[in-house]
């Protein structure tokens, strides 16, 4: 299994709005753990339609030779210990290949804001897959997502 080379910035200078990819038109969204059609709002972002474990599929018309992802997730009224797998398919392989896995916590007294930017080297990307768990210690919490930039 080829391991793929990922940097986390911890910088806040992030490319400017022209380099990210406008995602509305070359990707759809699949949320694999609950039924029915989902999207993935611009401005709002998505949340779960009910507690516990979920896994987004953003599936691309076209690959994709990606170069940065930035993840953010927000929480204002839980604290709680969140989890996150990302990983990626090629246009090559029917399965998926970690990119990364991140833990943090949410306290809405602190931190409610969570942003991840990882500098990746993925050609032929044809999905990504996010697999959330919203609270590792198995609160009802709300699995959801911010916002998710390509480049």
């Amino acid at each position: 299994m080829d391991t793929q080379k990922v940097h986390q910035d911890h910088v806040d200078i992030f490319p400017s709005k022209k380099s990210w990819i406008n995602l509305e038109s070359i990707m759809q969204v699949q949320v694999i753990s609950e039924v029915g059609a989902y999207a993935l709002d611009p401005i709002s972002g998505w949340r779960a339609g009910h507690p516990g474990k979920q896994t987004l599929r953003f599936i691309f018309k076209e690959p994709l030779k990606l170069r940065r992802i930035r993840l953010v997730f927000e929480e204002t009224e839980l604290e709680r210990a969140q989890q996150f797998l990302l990983r990626w398919s090629s246009k090559s392989t029917d399965s998926y290949q970690d990119i990364i896995t991140q833990q943090y916590n949410f306290s809405p007294s602190g931190s409610i804001c969570e942003e991840e930017e990882y500098e990746v080297d993925l050609d032929g990307a044809v999905s990504l897959e996010l697999q959330i768990d919203p609270d590792i210690h198995g609160s009802e919490a709300f699995a959801s997502l911010k916002q998710i930039q390509l480049a």
